[in-house]
């Protein structure tokens, strides 16, 4: 037997059976939550959050209700804040991972989402993540993720600028 395969077999895989702790969301499809009802909840966990500044919990569920609301930057730092307190916090992250991936940051989405794949604590967590893990690289190979602007547009700019200069000096002397 190789030497690497006796060290696969002779590691210790950590014990996925913590149970399942749901986040206290009041619903469980949020295409049928109103409106008001949604606005509702939001102010209810702002000021929750206000008075248990250390939970996770809270911050995470703020921050998923701030996404159904379609406030993504107040549900990015929601969620950025619920990591940030609780960096073990295997929903906070999981969340952050797919609010990334529905805004097609898939780069970062990803590397978020495999921290999620090591926070997971039972079967239903793991398997949840690969699946967005999953979804994740299939976007990516299949190219529909948002560019990147890694390169100065000064350059077309300013030929774009000289040739519009050109084309109206030329108009102006053709008339």
């Amino acid at each position: 037997m190789p030497a690497a395969l006796q060290v696969i077999r002779t590691a210790e895989a950590r014990a996925l059976d913590r149970p399942i702790r749901p986040l206290p969301v009041p619903w469980r499809d949020p295409h049928t939550v109103s409106p008001a009802e949604l606005t509702e909840y939001i102010g209810f966990l702002e000021k929750a959050c206000e008075e248990q500044p250390c939970s996770a919990d809270l911050r995470t569920c703020l921050g998923i209700a701030y996404a159904m609301n379609y406030d993504v930057y107040k549900s990015m730092d929601a969620l950025e804040a619920a990591v940030g307190l609780d960096e073990t916090h295997f929903f906070a992250q999981m969340k952050y991972a797919e609010l990334l991936f529905r805004l097609r940051a898939l780069e970062r989405a990803e590397e978020e989402t495999v921290k999620a794949v090591d926070l997971a604590g039972n079967g239903w967590e793991l398997s949840m993540a690969r699946k967005q893990l999953q979804e994740i690289r299939q976007r990516r190979r299949e190219g529909t993720q948002k560019p990147t602007w890694n390169k100065p547009l000064r350059t077309p700019a300013l030929t774009l600028l000289a040739l519009m200069a050109v084309l109206c000096m030329a108009m102006v002397i053709w008339k």
